[in-house]
């Protein structure tokens, strides 16, 4: 066989096309999609909530408005909703201006304090980019606004101005920005993409898994019926979710070693996870057969960034946002954050998971019906009827 022919085969053809289609849609969606970092970053909503009634608090928080680079400014929440919206992640972060800041203020008090909360259990790429807008803000609020301040303070009760100057220079450290971050996360990168990790070890599985047992269900065909085959198909998926999701969690456990009281909850999500990204991908694979494992592959990519785990929804442009809304990665790593590290119920999410699956198991199901041909089912004869031929013909 000359290379050429060799390079004609079907396995050649298939390899070469592979490698292109991989390459282009892997580049082409991780490059756009990642490039929302940090450019998207005005579009994440925050919270300034000014419970202070002298006029530094309103300066401030006018100030707040202007310097800080978002799109999206609540200012009419009161603290505790604030907060609350935090913790289930509508908003990246709320700026607190408490009530005594300008009575604290015009005392050079260093408890004149604001705080910045932020949300560890969710987005890494928001954390990190808050963190960084609220250390640049303190600084420029540390050397300009403090001593501008009080340096005008002093000067309003007839303070000489070498005088003034002199104590502004020992009261402008009496602001203070303190960063406060809830559900903090322990130290590691292996802990925050724990939640990322989980879901995509469940979601790859299941998808070459999806492959594996729609292919036994077509070469099947005629040894049972549809339906049957179907049942065992889910049952088989069933069965590797339990075994597999054993297998991740307790390598969670062994590495990241998580609350033990949460094995149960980690386990019966993984599983869950594995049966519905089971359903999801088997979709293409039951419609045009392994064919379908191409268009799986761009799915796939598009929800490691769709899945909220490095970009928040808020984010994303519009194919990664509406990709989260319907794919099962989504829901599975917000549940993963909630339940791990977070401090709200991971039940919206599961809810969410479910719908999804169930919504994708009844896709296949009228695929399976309306779209495989019945084929008439091969009656196998029983031990007891083939001695019986047997005794028949010999006689």
């Amino acid at each position: 066989m000359k290379f050429t022919q060799f390079l004609k085969t079907k396995g050649a053809i298939g390899a070469i096309f592979m490698g292109i289609f991989y390459a282009v849609a892997m580049l082409g969606i991780f490059l756009p999609g990642y490039s929302a970092i940090p450019g998207n970053i005005d579009k994440l909503p925050i919270a300034i909530v000014n419970d202070d009634s002298g006029e530094y608090g309103a300066k401030i928080a006018d100030q707040l408005q202007e310097k800080l680079p978002f799109k999206k400014i609540e200012m009419d929440l009161t603290n505790k909703k604030a907060l609350k919206d935090l913790e289930h992640n509508d908003l990246a972060l709320v700026v607190h201006i408490p009530k005594t800041f300008s009575k604290n203020m015009q005392k050079g008090e260093t408890s004149s304090s604001i705080d910045f909360t932020i949300n560890e259990a969710g987005a890494t790429t928001v954390s990190s980019s808050i963190n960084s807008v609220i250390t640049a803000i303190n600084n420029q609020f540390s050397t300009q606004f403090s001593q501008q301040t009080a340096e005008g303070i002093l000067m309003n009760v007839n303070v000489p101005k070498e005088q003034a100057a002199e104590l502004a220079k020992k009261i402008e450290t009496s602001y203070v920005g303190n960063v406060v971050k809830i559900n903090e996360m322990p130290d590691g990168m292996n802990n925050n993409m724990l939640p990322m990790f989980l879901t995509m070890a469940g979601y790859t599985g299941a998808m070459i898994g999806a492959m594996q047992l729609v292919g036994v269900f077509k070469s099947s065909r005629g040894k049972a019926s549809k339906t049957r085959l179907f049942c065992y198909v889910q049952l088989t998926a069933l069965l590797v979710a339990v075994i597999s999701s054993l297998a991740g969690t307790g390598i969670a456990y062994l590495i990241n070693k998580p609350s033990g009281s949460l094995f149960f909850s980690v386990l019966g999500h993984q599983i869950l996870n594995y049966m519905v990204c089971f359903n999801f991908t088997a979709i293409l694979i039951f419609l045009v057969g392994e064919v379908g494992m191409i268009f799986n592959l761009p799915i796939l990519l598009i929800q490691t960034l769709a899945n909220g785990a490095t970009i928040s929804r808020d984010m994303m442009y519009l194919p990664y946002k509406w990709m989260s809304y319907i794919s099962p990665m989504y829901y599975s790593v917000q549940g993963y954050f909630a339940d791990l590290y977070g401090s709200i119920s991971a039940s919206p999410y599961i809810w969410s998971m479910v719908a999804v699956g169930a919504a994708a198991m009844l896709i296949n199901i009228g695929i399976v019906t309306f779209i495989h041909k019945p084929i008439p089912v091969e009656e196998s004869s029983t031990e007891e009827d083939k001695l019986k031929n047997s005794t028949e013909a010999t006689i």
